[in-house]
């Protein structure tokens, strides 16, 4: 996993909880704020999304920051696939 952008993964992860609570962009997006272009080119890894709207995201997904980087994209994140992109 770890020759997958971060930008990717963080995104995946997103589409992946979203379509298992049955949410679609639109509905997710308009209950936390935000465009549903901004969470689709999130989602599709297009934008380097912040920490501020990581939270926004997961908490509109009913997940905790803690689950949302659980699992098997995040588990070998290593300093150079975070740091690699500015």
């Amino acid at each position: 996993m770890s020759d997958i952008d971060i930008r990717t993964r963080i995104g995946l992860r997103i589409k992946q909880i979203r379509a298992e609570r049955g949410l679609t962009q639109d509905a997710l997006a308009y209950g936390i704020g935000l465009s549903r272009s901004y969470l689709a080119e999130v989602e599709t890894g297009k934008r380097n999304v912040s920490a501020v709207n990581i939270e926004r995201i997961s908490n509109g997904l009913g997940i905790s920051l803690s689950d949302f980087f659980a699992g098997e994209l995040f588990d070998s994140i290593t300093q150079d696939d975070v740091i690699s992109h500015p």
